[in-house]
């Protein structure tokens, strides 16, 4: 049944239209990272469309409509002629600074963005689009190349980058001392929670190929005294002990059956007192946004069995492990925190 509310938002004519086109938009942005634009912008500062062309290696046709196209997208500004960063995009579509999420962009140029195409088929057959995507574990495929997991770890800091803070200030951490983030990759969440309450110390868990990033980026921080790295496969090991236990963005990637999987194995590690974080882009008909359906459908296309899930099956797995209490609120990114503390 179609609400009220529903109708007042469905688009006209016009917006039906722009709403079809909508990849075009999207793929304006992967293609400006593709080129590293706004890098060069950055290095070079604000430049004519001439120059653009002459850096980029463009041809003429289309070029002064890609760059206003981008400025009516709010990435890049526009004064006398001279193209330079919007504040968005000098924030995080520079390559080398920690807030860059080109690295995620980048994946979804080559590879979300080829899945979609099959869309239609995986709702006909239910199957990703990815190959290796039906493997028991899919990321033990994806790290049998090191360059390809260290793009991969880099692309998970574009999604913990804004849900670190929102963990860090909405909960209480104050008679917390040690944490593990459960699939953690090179350990930027692990980084932004120790950053935000320095009396903590971290463990990040992660397959043993990983190890190389979390060196490369831990270290670049100067935070390896406070993060340890525990590597192991999360199926089959048991959880570093700790009073605090994040999985975040990991149940999303597995059917229900490992969902509960991982969920009794974190009671198992967490001493009584001890608390579980679990966060994703849930499925809630009253808290989740358009974006969760739509990350929800991308796992269709690029997981074997992963999706978002609904908030309430998410508690019932908390409490058919065995915590005590539950609770659930959306975050600012669009996540969705669900707490269990054990007794």
């Amino acid at each position: 049944m179609t609400t009220n509310s529903e109708e007042s938002n469905a688009p006209d004519l016009n917006g039906i239209i722009q709403l079809g086109m909508a990849f075009g938009s999207a793929k304006i942005l992967l293609t400006a990272v593709e080129l590293r634009l706004f890098t060069r912008l950055d290095e070079s500062g604000p430049a004519t469309e001439e120059e653009v062309r002459e850096r980029l290696e463009l041809h003429p046709r289309g070029s002064r409509e890609f760059l206003n196209a981008l400025v009516k997208l709010g990435l890049l500004v526009r004064d006398d002629g001279r193209y330079g960063n919007s504040e968005s995009a000098s924030t995080y579509l520079v390559k080398g600074r920690r807030t860059y999420v080109g690295r995620f962009l980048e994946r979804s140029n080559n590879v979300l963005y080829k899945a979609w195409d099959g869309f239609t088929e995986s709702l006909k057959t239910g199957e990703s689009q990815i190959e290796g995507a039906g493997d028991d574990n899919m990321f033990k495929h994806l790290y049998k190349n090191e360059d390809q997991m260290r793009d991969f770890v880099a692309m998970m800091d574009a999604l913990n980058w804004t849900v670190g803070p929102e963990l860090a200030k909405e909960f209480d951490w104050s008679s917390v001392s040690t944490v593990t983030d459960v699939g953690g990759a090179r350990g930027n969440l692990a980084a932004t929670l120790i950053e935000a309450h320095p009396h903590l110390t971290a463990t990040v868990f992660d397959l043993p190929a990983v190890l190389p990033a979390y060196e490369d980026h831990i270290g670049g921080l100067g935070l390896k005294d406070r993060i340890a790295f525990e590597g192991g496969d999360f199926f089959t090991d048991p959880f570093p002990p700790s009073d605090v236990i994040v999985i975040g963005h990991v149940l999303e990637d597995w059917p229900p059956e490992r969902r509960r999987l991982l969920v009794r194995k974190a009671f198992e590690a967490l001493a009584p007192g001890g608390t579980l974080l679990v966060y994703d882009p849930m499925l809630d008909d009253e808290l989740s946004p358009l974006t969760n359906l739509l990350t929800s459908l991308t796992m269709l296309v690029v997981t074997h069995g992963g999706s978002e899930y609904a908030v309430d099956d998410c508690l019932t797995w908390l409490t058919e492990a065995g915590f005590a209490e539950t609770s659930a609120k959306l975050l600012a990114t669009n996540d969705i925190l669900v707490v269990g503390r054990k007794k």
